[in-house]
Parts: structure tokens; sequence; C-alpha cells
């Protein structure tokens, strides 16, 4: 006879990036979500600011997309993606080639953005020794950068605390300098004007290595997750010229600016430069489904159709690669996002936004404030000795006044559902301004 279960106990769960002794003193709740909002379990209403975690961009609990991953269910759970297939797939996959920039036809499954990010790289290693160029094995990531959690994201990654406890990680990773300059750029509104000659430091380590020792660049067009950094006017053009040049991949890590989140569909659209290589995941579902994506050039996956054709051209893959349900609930997401036109809504509210986020400047602790498109960052001046306590103090203040936002050191990150309304943001940045001006 089973055990019953508990839903009260808390203790069995090990929460990711959580701290676990504070939550379960005074857990936070989620029961139910629609739309712009979550319900607790309290039934209290909570604005969505997040997107979940930068990835419900359509929204919660969307009609098409909750049907559609119903009737996946009940027609077939389960697919293998090794040496079989099925339909949706294949649609997906030409789905997003149609969106993708000109030349990125091909799509490899994944399950997440890490997954994405690892995938990336190897093909990137790969790609080179499929070509005979197998010495170029040394991958350059960025400072504060971040991409994903597995051993490859972590190791270009340039997040210390996401790689300090983990050992040596990769071999052969070096890392440029990031791009936030406070004293040049506080308070830009878009890109900033400072900074692209940063990526000239790209070519300070290949006169260290030669470039015919490195395999790829990555980078995210918007740097997330670290307190949301935006590229300096002419940066990552200057980046793509440099790789070109060099014969180096550039990736562009996309799981937090693709699907809309910039007003257009990927950052690579927003800032006009063509990737090598693009990693996906979060809004590819809206968060329903966990997938994720590669999309590669033609040339890389050309480069691979070699050899005897019952060949396996590359030793890599997911039991879950191209899962049906969430093949199904992608091509739901994506039939919504343009059959309400939702890209466009983005970039039509941004300038309404970013007038939102700057009215608080000159707030107390405010030192800096970053947007683009449906993205925010708010750099608050944190406490002596206590890194992170005064952006988490505010949201916990935020919660209790009926909003979600994410906080990564002492920054506010806001990345809302792109479905959001006017009156939505100014009820917002009504609570963000009060809680605020309230914060010790």
């Amino acid at each position: 006879m089973s055990t019953p279960t508990n839903p009260n106990n808390l203790e069995s769960f090990w929460m990711p990036f959580t701290a676990n002794r504070q939550f379960k003193a005074n857990p936070r709740m989620f029961v139910g979500a629609k739309d712009m909002h979550y319900t607790t379990a309290e039934g209290r209403q909570v604005l969505d600011g997040t997107a979940g975690l930068w990835c419900c961009n359509a929204g919660h609990n969307r009609a098409p997309v909750v049907e559609a991953i119903q009737k996946q269910a009940g027609e077939m759970d389960y697919a293998p993606a090794f040496q079989m297939g099925h339909p949706k797939a294949f649609e997906l996959a030409s789905r997003l080639a149609e969106m993708t920039p000109e030349g990125m036809d091909h799509a490899f499954f994944t399950n997440s953005g890490s997954e994405a990010v690892d995938t990336a790289l190897k093909i990137a290693l790969a790609y080179h020794r499929t070509r005979g160029d197998g010495a170029r094995t040394r991958l350059i990531g960025r400072e504060r950068g971040y991409h994903g959690v597995g051993f490859g994201g972590i190791s270009v990654g340039g997040i210390v605390t996401n790689r300090k406890f983990f050992g040596s990680l990769l071999n052969g990773v070096d890392h440029m300098p990031h791009t936030h300059d406070l004293e040049k750029n506080a308070y830009s509104r878009g890109q900033p004007e400072h900074g692209e000659e940063l990526a000239d430091e790209l070519e300070r380590i290949v006169t260290l290595h030669d470039a015919s020792t490195i395999a790829a660049v990555i980078v995210e067009p918007i740097a997330g997750s670290t307190g949301v950094l935006m590229p300096p006017k002419g940066y990552l053009q200057r980046l793509r010229e440099i790789c070109t040049k060099h014969g180096i991949l550039l990736i562009f890590d996309e799981v937090i600016t693709g699907f809309g989140r910039t007003g257009s569909a990927f950052g690579a659209d927003h800032y006009g430069v063509t990737p090598d290589m693009m990693t996906l995941a979060k809004g590819i579902t809206s968060g329903t489904v966990p997938m994720g994506a590669v999309m590669t050039s033609n040339d890389i996956y050309d480069t691979f159709m070699t050899g005897p054709e019952n060949a396996i051209e590359l030793f890599h893959g997911y039991t879950y690669s191209a899962h049906p349900l969430a093949c199904a609930a992608a091509i739901a997401t994506l039939d919504v996002y343009r059959d309400e036109d939702l890209f466009k809504q983005c970039a039509d509210i941004a300038d309404y936004w970013e007038d939102a986020v700057h009215s608080l400047k000159g707030l107390p602790h405010v030192i800096d404030l970053r947007n683009t498109g449906l993205i925010a960052g708010i750099e608050l001046q944190g406490f002596d000795g206590e890194p992170t306590k005064r952006a988490f103090d505010a949201f916990l203040k935020c919660y209790e006044k009926g909003l979600l936002v994410r906080t990564t050191g002492d920054i506010i990150a806001l990345s809302p559902p792109l479905m959001i309304s006017k009156a939505q943001i100014d009820d917002m940045f009504g609570i963000l301004s009060d809680v605020i001006k309230n914060l010790d």
C-alpha cells in the first residue's frame, strides 16, 4: 500500500536557485495562472512582471496552446527521436526556419536553453573537425554572460557564483570583458552610446592564441540573467566582423531575447546581425512544455551531410528531442504569436514601456535604468557588505503588493508577457515606485 503524499511537506523538494531555508520558512505558492496574472494559494492575483522566468511570452494558459497539448497527449504521448520521426517535429523545424534570419534553415531540438547551449558548442567543435580544422577547440564567452547550467554553459558563462563551486570546468575557454559601464552609459534608453571598442578584445584573444585554435564565440544579444545589459551601439556588428575575418563561428544565445521580447522575432533581427548559430528555448513554447533548439546556418548543416548516407552525421541528441507534446505546444504558441501579432504589439508599446521605466529616475537608491522592447533593468545601490539584500527586499515587497519581479544581484529585472496593456504597465510601475520609495 502506498504512503499518501503530504502537499504541505516542503522538505523533499530541493529548490533550484532558491534560498531553501528562507523560502520554506515563509513559502510563496502559485496555484493558478491566466493571461497576465498568477493566483497564489491564498487566492491573491499577482501581476506577472517576468513572464514566469522570461518564458511565458504569449501569456499564461492560452487556450490554443492548452488545447494543442491536450490533443497531442491523447494522440501520441511520445515518439523516439533516434532513427524515427513524427510530423510535428518537421513542421516545427520548418516554421522556425521561416522565422529565423535568412540562411538559418535547420533546427536541432533540445529540452532547455542549457542543453541548447551545450549542443551549439558541441556542433561548433564537430563542425571544424569535420572540415579538417580540428585544431579549433577553443571557446570564447564573456564576463557576466549566462548560458545555462550545463558544464559547457557555465564554462563559457561568466557569472562567478554559477562557476566557483564546480571545479575547473572545460579547458580552453577564454572570456571577453562585459559591456556594463555605469560611468559612461547610466540611464541609457535602448543601446548605450559607449562600448563598441570592447568587441576588439576578441582581437586580443586571437593575438594570444591564434585564430586557428578558436572554434566559436558565444554571447547573449542582451545579457539577461546578469542584470539586463544592453549591447553598445556597433558592438555586435563588430563581433560579427571579427568572427568572419578569422573564421570563428558566432553563436547568439537567444534564449531570453527570442520570440518577440525585443519587439522583433529575435535579437539578431532587432540588431541586424546574423550569427552562425542561435540557441532558443523559453518563449518557443511560452513556457508550457520544456523545449529548446539550436538553429544553424546552412553551411554548418551541409558540412555534416557528407560521407555514406547510412552513417550518423552527429553523435549527439536527447531522449526527449522534439518531444511530441513540446512540438505541439510550440506550433500552437507560434500560431498565437502570429494570429495576435504579439511581436508587433511589443514593438508598438515599447516607447510607453521605456517612459515608464525611466519614470523611476531620481527615486532613492536607483543608480541606473536600462530598457529594450519589453525588457527592463533597474539597478539599485546595494548595502555595504550585503549584496543582493536591497533588491531582494524589493522583490518580497512587490510580491506582497501583487507584482512578481525578478532580481539578480541588486538589479530588478522585468520582462512581462507580450500581451501586457498600458494600464498594466501603469500598475506595475506604480507598485515599483511605491516599493522603491520605501526601501531601507
